[in-house]
């Protein structure tokens, strides 16, 4: 199992290969190439990666995937929409005696449940905070997250619980989005260019939040708080919820200053997509912000492992406070 130390030392890699790419094993260590140039573009040693995210077509080699079992490195590939084909990871998949409490773990304790949902709506009150406006709308949202955060810890029913964090994000986005004609959240309806790019964040965090919680052995399906669904990876949608403020102020950031332009996407049977020739720009933008909370997110994990392992209760659990 990793430590802190490793995190530290180790990259996330991420290859963008949506044309013109390979990835090639040689003495040791990962090799991209431009296929079309003949000529390597970037060498990493196995010891130095931490995850490998890959984008787009490629072959995987028998030769790729030993190095990632023998240096525990989780394998991500995705299409260039983002939808995940093949996670691999097997660092610590023998954790048997953390999987039988993750399957023992009731669905009346909602202890962890509403921890999660007060720490995600914390950073959404910080980065109204931060957006430094005092309009009457900011004021006015940042009271309704106050309230609902006092009423959550006397709950002990879990449609309550889902209640106050939907009202809690439905006051947030109307108003921090507010510049940039914003009407609603839809996920994966991407009914407007803020929408897409908050769904291109979102599923990048999700990939990366899932390559953290398999190195401590997670059964990604089990969650606390997410109903279990077939092939729903309820754990991780769980665990992304305290750091969804990371992706939500990068696209607030982006837009304003013109790194994200309605101009990079085209309608088509009435949603954005967005353009291809953008499409490395964003992953990009959004790997790079989460990269930079590397360690934090590993700690975060590490403790929320501690924690569940050891039956703590809810103080000694873990808290994301953005920056």
């Amino acid at each position: 199992m990793f430590t802190r130390k490793d995190i530290e030392y180790r990259s996330v890699f991420v290859v963008n290969c949506l044309e013109n790419r390979n990835l090639r094993v040689v003495s040791g260590e990962l090799l991209l190439e431009d296929t079309a140039e003949h000529k390597t573009l970037t060498k990493l040693p196995f010891q130095k990666i931490l995850a490998l995210f890959i984008i787009g077509h490629i072959s995987i080699t028998t030769p790729l995937i030993d190095k990632c079992t023998k240096y525990g490195i989780p394998l991500a590939v995705m299409k260039p929409n983002l939808r995940p084909v093949f996670f691999f990871s097997i660092t610590a998949e023998a954790n048997f005696l953390l999987r039988k409490k993750q399957y023992e773990y009731s669905k009346e304790n909602l202890i962890i449940p509403k921890i999660l949902v007060e720490n995600k709506i914390r950073n959404q009150i910080r980065l109204l905070e931060k957006t430094r406006l005092k309009t009457e709308n900011v004021q006015s949202a940042k009271l309704l997250c106050n309230s609902l955060l006092s009423a959550l810890p006397a709950t002990d029913d879990y449609d309550i619980v889902m209640g106050i964090e939907g009202k809690a994000a439905t006051a947030f986005f109307k108003v921090y989005f507010e510049p940039f004609g914003w009407r609603s959240r839809c996920p994966r309806v991407k009914s407007d260019p803020v929408n897409a790019t908050l769904d291109i964040g979102y599923t990048i965090l999700f990939n990366y939040i899932e390559a953290f919680a398999r190195l401590f052995g997670f059964d990604p399906y089990r969650g606390v708080y997410h109903q279990l669904w077939f092939k729903r990876k309820s754990l991780i949608c769980d665990l992304v919820e305290p750091f969804r403020c990371i992706i939500d102020q990068q696209v607030r950031k982006a837009f304003n200053l013109e790194q994200c332009k309605n101009a990079d996407f085209e309608l088509k049977k009435n949603e954005y997509l967005l353009k291809r020739e953008k499409n490395a720009d964003y992953t990009k933008m959004f790997y790079d912000i989460l990269i930079e909370y590397k360690t934090e997110i590993f700690k975060y994990m590490q403790d929320y492992y501690r924690s569940f392992m050891q039956n703590k209760n809810g103080d000694d659990y873990p808290r994301f406070s953005l920056k």
